[in-house]
């Protein structure tokens, strides 16, 4: 069972989700810092990382790894060499707290994906031409069909072509928080 769970791990980094959420977490860098600390078991030193990374200062990695440890992603074990004096830190990520909180974050977007779906459908929208803001008849209305940020003539939202992006938004949403959900 443990074997399964172990082959499964690596697919965590596949999902967009998970791709999006490390960048928005520890920036651009976090995915392949992550990808090479699962690739060492999920433990390696930042040294190890460093020489993977060339491109990249220690620091820049420590800083990487310590918007991670932050957020409960990557935690450390601290050595101590006797003859230098230097602090040797040892680096682990932790796949399923990545899962945890992605799981956390999209369970909301979702319900905020739902609602919006229920509102679009009960609702007749307008729009400008410049996309400002969706605005409900009796809002567009007061406002003689005229967008309130930019003054342009409104016009009514494909209603059902829009019910049908939210609905497909929310069953790609679905599908991968299962796929995620199987790794925990």
């Amino acid at each position: 069972m443990k074997m399964e769970s172990m082959a499964k791990d690596p697919d965590i980094l596949t999902f967009k989700l998970t791709q999006d959420f490390l960048k928005t977490v520890a920036g651009e860098e976090a995915l392949p810092v992550v990808r090479i600390c699962l690739d060492k078991n999920g433990k390696c030193l930042d040294e190890d990382i460093e020489a993977k990374m060339k491109h990249l200062k220690i620091t820049e990695i420590r800083s990487i790894l310590n918007r991670l440890h932050y957020r409960g992603i990557a935690c450390y074990n601290k050595t101590k060499n006797k003859n230098s004096g230097w602090y040797t830190y040892t680096w682990e990520i932790k796949q399923r707290r990545i899962v945890e909180l992605i799981l956390e974050q999209q369970s909301e977007m979702l319900q905020k994906l739902e609602q919006k779906a229920r509102f679009e459908s009960d609702h007749e929208l307008f729009v400008c031409k410049k996309n400002c803001e969706e605005t409900p008849f009796e809002i567009a209305a007061q406002y003689e069909f005229r967008c309130p940020e930019c003054g342009d003539l409104m016009n009514p939202v494909d209603g059902k072509k829009k019910q049908k992006e939210v609905t497909h938004q929310i069953g790609q949403l679905k599908t991968e928080l299962t796929e995620l959900q199987k790794i925990i």
